[in-house]
């Protein structure tokens, strides 16, 4: 889970440039909930990356997932994003549906995007609905992973290691039988193994694709500044270059 930072574009079109992984408070499967000091956090990382990339980066939504079971709103999401929704009208919600089989047995993904509408009659108590929004995904120039997103998804296995840690010290001081301790100990490390096989290994496959295709894209400029260069110099043309430091 986490909150979604880009920008706003015509108070119509949310472009998420990144995402802001977060530890979960509560690790109950219907729960997702983010503190004040979580989203005093995502607006400074909103400021720092609007200073890098001289756009108007704000934290615009949030998202979390739904392993095993349907991509629908839960009564418990579409209430979340109806709280939301009273600080920015324009606030976004992502959910991912993940770790599902399909009929033959093949992984499946799911995504859907949605903000929360009030679907009472007047007189009536406050109850809300969900309705779903457009959603496209831009690819970037040669197909490559921007640097916030590379660095978001790096910050993944921390996060979830940093839950096991706490879940785990949180039993031990609720036991004091040894075999209990033990048990404890070993259940963690297994969730540890569990984090790697299923997080670490596909995102270091992830970021070897992703190495291998920098290495493409940087060929092929380099060739193009060649080509270019060559063409410079048979005109008698200097280079002019600007470099920022």
């Amino acid at each position: 889970m986490g909150l979604l930072l880009g920008e706003m574009k015509n108070n119509r079109i949310a472009h998420i440039c990144s995402a802001y992984p977060m530890t979960r408070i509560d690790r109950r499967p219907d729960r997702v909930e983010i503190s004040p000091e979580q989203l005093s956090a995502a607006a400074i990382e909103a400021e720092r990356l609007a200073s890098t990339l001289h756009k108007n980066v704000q934290v615009l939504g949030w998202y979390h997932s739904h392993p095993h079971i349907t991509v629908w709103p839960s009564h418990v999401d579409v209430r979340t994003q109806a709280d939301y929704q009273l600080l920015d009208p324009n606030f976004v919600g992502l959910i991912f549906s993940v770790f599902n089989k399909s009929e033959n047995q093949t992984s499946t993904l799911q995504l859907i995007c949605f903000q929360s509408i009030s679907s009472n009659s007047p007189n009536e108590p406050t109850s809300y609905e969900h309705i779903e929004l457009s959603l496209s995904i831009v690819p970037r120039p040669h197909c490559t992973m921007s640097d916030p997103c590379v660095s978001a998804i790096t910050q993944i296995p921390h996060i979830l290691f940093e839950e096991e840690q706490l879940s785990y010290k949180a039993s031990q001081r609720n036991t004091t039988d040894l075999l209990n301790a033990v048990h404890n100990g070993a259940v963690y490390s297994l969730s540890l193994v569990h984090v790697i096989q299923v997080i670490c290994e596909p995102i270091t496959q992830l970021l070897a694709i992703e190495l291998e295709r920098n290495k493409e894209a940087l060929h092929t400029l380099t060739q193009e500044k060649d080509r270019l260069m060559s063409i410079l110099k048979e005109r008698n043309v200097a280079p002019e270059f600007e470099t920022e430091f």
